[in-house]
C-alpha cells in the first residue's frame, strides 16, 4: 500500500469529523509501550508449585496466567 501524507491541521479536520485515519497509519509496525514481552526464570519451591497448578487447574487457565495475575495484582497494591 503506498503510504498517504497529510498535514497535522488536515489530520485534525479529519478527526474531528469522524473520517477513518487508518489509512494514515502503519499498522504492522505498531505497538503498544511498555507491553513488549521479557522472558524471565524464576524458580518456585515446589509447594508453590502445587498450589498454582491446582488454581491454574480451578480456573482453566495456564499456570503462568495464574503467576502473571497473581504478580500484576501485587504490583498494582504497590502503586496507589
Amino acid at each position: 500500500m503506498k503510504k498517504k501524507y497529510i498535514t497535522a491541521s488536515e489530520f485534525e479536520e479529519k478527526f474531528d469529523s469522524g473520517e477513518d485515519l487508518s489509512a494514515y497509519f502503519d499498522l504492522e509496525k505498531a505497538s503498544k509501550p511498555g507491553l513488549e514481552q521479557k522472558r524471565v526464570s524464576v524458580d518456585f519451591p515446589l509447594w508453590m508449585v502445587q498450589k498454582l497448578d491446582k488454581v491454574a487447574k480451578r480456573l482453566g487457565v495456564p499456570r503462568q496466567s495464574v503467576i502473571k495475575v497473581f504478580i500484576s495484582e501485587k504490583l498494582k497494591e504497590e502503586s496507589l
